[in-house]
C-alpha cells in the first residue's frame, strides 16, 4: 500500500506539473520547450536551494572526506543501481547489457565488499545505465516538453511520467528502516552533488544563458541516451524534441 500511495503521489505531482507548466506556454513559445517562463521560474528557485543548501553540504563533504572513501560511496550506489539497470536493460530485451549488468552485480557485490570496490569495471565489464524513461523512448514513447522539477532539476514531461517507476525501482527506496532510508538517501544525494561542484562553477562562468545551455545539453544528452550514443539522423539535425520516436 505505502508503494501503491508513492506512486500515485508522484504521478498527481507530474499531472499537476503538466497543467502548471501550461499556464506558461506563448504564442512564441519554442516548441522544444514551451514552457519556458516556467521552467525558468524554477530553474532560479533551484538554483537558490542549491547555493544555500547542497553547494555547502558538498563542499563540506568533498573537503572531509578523502577521496578513496568518496570512491567507495559513490561505487557503493553504483552498484545498487545496476540492480534497476538489469531489469530496464532485459524489458529493452538488450541481451549483451543485460548479461554485462547481471555479471557487474555479481562481481562487485560478492567480490567488491558489497559494491564499494568496483572490481567489475578493473576486469573490463562495462556499465550499461539505463532507466525508465530510457526504457520508454527506446519503445517509441516521445520525449515530450523539456520540464525543470522542482529541487530534482532538468527532465522531459516522458521522463518525469516514469519518475514513479524509477522510485519502485530503487533499492534505497524499498527499504523499510526510515532512518536507514532517510540516511542514504541524503548520503546519495550530496555524494552527487560533489562530483559536479567544479562543473557548476566553470558552467557559471563560461554560458552567457545557462539555462538554455543547460536545456540543450540535457536534451542532447537524452537523446544520445536513449539511442545508446548512435541517435538516427531525423532529417531535422537530430532535433532533442524527437527522441524516442523513430522506429528501432
Amino acid at each position: 500500500m505505502k508503494n501503491i500511495a508513492t506512486t500515485a503521489r508522484w504521478a498527481i505531482a507530474a499531472a499537476a506539473l503538466a497543467s502548471a507548466a501550461g499556464c506558461a506556454t506563448g504564442p512564441n513559445a519554442n516548441p522544444v520547450d514551451p514552457f519556458e517562463p516556467f521552467n525558468r521560474g524554477v530553474t532560479r528557485f533551484n538554483e537558490t536551494v542549491d547555493n544555500a543548501v547542497f553547494v555547502p553540504v558538498a563542499t563540506a563533504y568533498q573537503r572531509a572526506l578523502p577521496s578513496m572513501v568518496r570512491t567507495g560511496v559513490d561505487n557503493f550506489f553504483n552498484n545498487l543501481g545496476d540492480v534497476w539497470n538489469l531489469a530496464n536493460n532485459v524489458v529493452q530485451l538488450k541481451l549483451q547489457g543485460s548479461a554485462e549488468t547481471f555479471m557487474r552485480l555479481n562481481v562487485n557485490t560478492f567480490f567488491g565488499l558489497g559494491g564499494l570496490l568496483d572490481v567489475a569495471t578493473e576486469a573490463g565489464i562495462p556499465r550499461h545505465e539505463e532507466d525508465f524513461g530510457q526504457t520508454l523512448g527506446y519503445w517509441g514513447v516521445g520525449a515530450g516538453p523539456y520540464v525543470v522539477l522542482p529541487l530534482l532539476g532538468p527532465s522531459t514531461l516522458r521522463d518525469t511520467a516514469a519518475l514513479p517507476v524509477d522510485r519502485l525501482g530503487d533499492p534505497v527506496s524499498q527499504m523499510n528502516d526510515v532512518a536507514w532510508r532517510n540516511s542514504l538517501t541524503v548520503l546519495h544525494a550530496v555524494d552527487t552533488r560533489s562530483q559536479y561542484l567544479r562543473a557548476g562553477r566553470l558552467l557559471g562562468e563560461a554560458a552567457l544563458d545557462k539555462y538554455s545551455f543547460t536545456r540543450d545539453a540535457f536534451l542532447q544528452r537524452r537523446r544520445s541516451q536513449v539511442y545508446d550514443g548512435n541517435p538516427p539522423d531525423d532529417g531535422a539535425g537530430n532535433s532533442p524534441a524527437e527522441d524516442g520516436t523513430e522506429s528501432k
